[in-house]
């Protein structure tokens, strides 16, 4: 069988804000599309990608379901549709949910299969018929989440708690944006039955409550687990994902805590980000009995070339989650195979000689161009394109979690660029994290060309980390390395 890393789509392929929900005997993953090298968020039609329950790294792409043009206040596709979710109804069809990015209320479409083709349905909506959302005093309904609960009852989670500008513009327009919402939908999936119930307070109503520090700001995704309703969001820190509980669908809802960091912020205690941070966005599914979260990370030095990632988690007797830290292995189930070629772009940690700092932030200040960063050659949507880390220059680091290694004895690199590199290879035991091994050093003059640099491997037994640590006055940029 195939192995199964992170990103877990295909290298050219920017799908984020993942929604996985199983249907049959596969898994589908709902999520926006950003466009690499595009200027905004979510420009690109929705398509759907899956994969058997039994091998989570055969992904299938299942082709465009739902095109922009298709809702008809969007014909001229000017509007991007941000991240929906779907489930199916009590009638066998597949409602998906979604919110073009310029208006207030959420879009329905409906389909006989889960993988499409979508048709627009309609608009969540008072039972007058009134878009949810343009009434004053509606929650402006962002990223939908929707639960289909055992009793055939269906729930709409929508929300956003932004500050600046934006509040104040939406709070002009008469929307709330105080708190994540739930709302009741009739058995047409569209109609809302009574009243919006608040779940989750933003942040200038979190303070005081177990939410304050990681209050809501994006990204509802509801799910019921062991007759316990869950609710992941991100936080007003947008690089984590973190969760809330209760009894019954409209809460109260308890502040549980981060299930995943893009930085691995908050992990064992960890406060320096080890890769850079952006907003990240997903959901909880159970697949042959393991639970995983998906979330998304960000590529290409801007904001919205984002691609899906997931790792397994615990959810431990008491209905708690332990945070769990990234890995490049995440829906592999144990660590990869410590012989074979991987590409660059797994790597789940990625520094600077100064460290990171948020995603946006630190590629508009960098003058000095030292950052690193994923990447590919090509334009959007080309299947054969290189992806490869760029730009790795003196004290920067790309970091593989994790690897199963018992009779390995050399490593070798594909690199590019120009100068002379030197490359340290330091590994850190699953169990030890805290113990550093000298393993390899590789010298390199590079050239404007991939070329294959190698050297001995130290002798290892057992799974490990492996931190490939840039030395010298080159500029390289890393496309693959090779353990045999």
């Amino acid at each position: 069988m195939k192995q199964a890393f992170n990103p877990y789509l295909p290298g050219w392929e920017y799908v984020p804000d993942g929604e996985p929900r199983v249907f049959g005997n596969r898994l589908y993953v709902y999520g926006s599309h950003d466009r690499f090298n595009g200027e905004d968020f979510c420009l690109n039609d929705y398509v759907c990608w899956s994969a058997p329950l039994d091998n989570l790294a055969d992904w299938r792409y299942d082709g465009v379901i739902y095109r922009k043009e298709q809702d008809p206040r969007n014909k001229n596709g000017k509007m991007h549709m941000c991240a929906p979710d779907c489930v199916q109804g009590a009638d066998g069809r597949y409602y998906l949910y979604y919110q073009l990015h310029e208006l207030a209320c959420t879009s329905v479409a409906v389909g006989d299969s889960p993988k499409g083709p979508f048709q627009f349905y309609d608009y969540v909506q008072h039972p007058d018929g009134t878009p949810w959302g343009e009434k004053r005093g509606d929650v402006f309904a962002f990223d939908p989440g929707v639960l289909a609960d055992d009793d055939g009852k269906t729930y709409l989670y929508v929300g956003f708690g932004p500050t600046g500008a934006f509040k104040k513009l939406m709070q002009m327009r008469g929307n709330q944006l105080d708190y994540a919402t739930c709302l009741e939908l009739g058995p047409d999936m569209k109609t809302v039955k009574g009243e919006e119930h608040p779940v989750v307070p933003a942040l200038d109503k979190a303070k005081g409550t177990g939410f304050e520090g990681h209050a809501f700001f994006e990204a509802s995704s509801p799910r019921k687990i062991d007759g316990k309703y869950y609710l992941v969001y991100s936080s007003q820190l947008s690089h984590e994902l973190c969760y809330a509980t209760a009894v019954i669908p409209f809460g109260p809802f308890t502040y549980g805590g981060t299930i995943v960091s893009i930085g691995d912020v908050g992990y064992k205690g960890n406060t320096i980000p080890n890769n850079y941070t952006g907003n990240t966005h997903g959901g909880l599914v159970e697949a042959n009995g393991q639970w995983y979260i998906f979330y998304h990370r960000q590529t290409n030095k801007q904001k919205c070339a984002r691609q899906g990632c997931a790792e397994p988690v615990e959810i431990l007797p008491d209905g708690s989650i332990p945070q769990v830290e990234t890995t490049s292995c995440g829906l592999n189930g144990g660590p990869l195979n410590g012989e074979g070629t991987y590409e660059a772009r797994i790597a789940c940690n990625l520094t600077s000689r100064e460290g990171t700092l948020p995603y946006l932030k630190t590629f508009e200040k960098d003058k000095k161009q030292i950052h690193p960063y994923f990447t590919q050659s090509g334009s959007d949507s080309e299947g054969d394109a290189e992806t490869y880390i760029a730009n790795l220059r003196d004290g920067a680091s790309a970091g593989f979690k994790y690897f199963q290694i018992s009779s390995a004895k050399t490593v070798s690199m594909t690199l590019r660029g120009r100068g002379n590199a030197r490359v340290e290879l330091f590994v850190y035991p699953k169990d030890s994290p805290d113990e550093k091994i000298p393993a390899a050093s590789i010298t390199a003059e590079l050239t404007m060309g991939w070329q294959e640099y190698s050297a001995d491997l130290t002798p290892l037994s057992g799974v490990y980390g492996l931190y490939f640590t840039f030395t010298g006055d080159s500029t390289a940029d890393f496309q693959a390395f090779a353990l045999s």
